[in-house]
């Protein structure tokens, strides 16, 4: 009897186990698994980093465990998927990192990650980082952060309000769709989490 086949199952079972001790630890450095402290202190761009504060640690236990199936779901034969669903809300979280650090948003939209692990570590990363600068900056002075657009090389404003109403508010209700799709795709959300206090209990 040969020996490759079985050193050929062992070198398989290693990479399996590699591979997901990788995407363990790629989990427990993306953020908002916990929802961070909150700030000191009451002023209006605080009070938007906790609004997207809450809306990170929600997509991230959306986004949590999905498998190639529940991203391929979708409601409807006309209906987005949940990958679809998902590159929306990047688009989106693109538009609070602009409006915090004051930058166009340029269109037509740049294209959104293709692969599920860049999607959705981006579109954390973005949430964080401008939660981060709102709560740093730390002001009632929201005029600073209205929402800029550029088409053309010709720019435009709307008024910061439209970033509450708009991008997070629209935010929210598609990673409410998140977590309908993939409960109806048999792999509900993990069980063990406060939406109040923004904690999860460990698997």
């Amino acid at each position: 009897m040969q020996p490759y086949p079985f050193l050929l199952s062992i070198l398989l079972l290693f990479m399996a186990t590699n591979a997901q001790t990788q995407t363990a630890m790629q989990g427990d450095t993306l953020p908002y698994r916990q929802i961070p402290d909150a700030p000191e202190s009451y002023t209006s761009s605080a009070t938007v980093a906790r609004m997207i504060d809450g809306l990170g640690f929600r997509y991230y236990w959306a986004t949590e465990g999905l498998t190639e199936k529940d991203l391929l779901y979708k409601p409807s034969p006309d209906g987005r998927t949940t990958m679809e669903t998902l590159a929306h809300i990047h688009g989106l979280s693109m538009m609070v990192y602009n409006s915090a650090f004051q930058l166009p948003n340029k269109r037509p939209a740049p294209a959104a990650p293709e692969d599920f692990v860049n999607l959705r570590r981006t579109t954390l990363e973005n949430l964080k980082a401008a939660s981060d600068q709102f709560r740093e900056a730390n002001t009632n002075d929201m005029e600073r952060f209205d929402l800029i657009f550029e088409r053309e090389g010709v720019h435009s404003t709307v008024p910061f309000w439209f970033q509450l109403n708009g991008p997070i508010a629209d935010a929210l209700w598609h990673v409410g769709q998140v977590v309908s799709f993939r409960r109806a795709a048999g792999n509900p959300v993990f069980p063990g989490i406060s939406w109040f206090q923004g904690k999860a209990m460990e698997k």
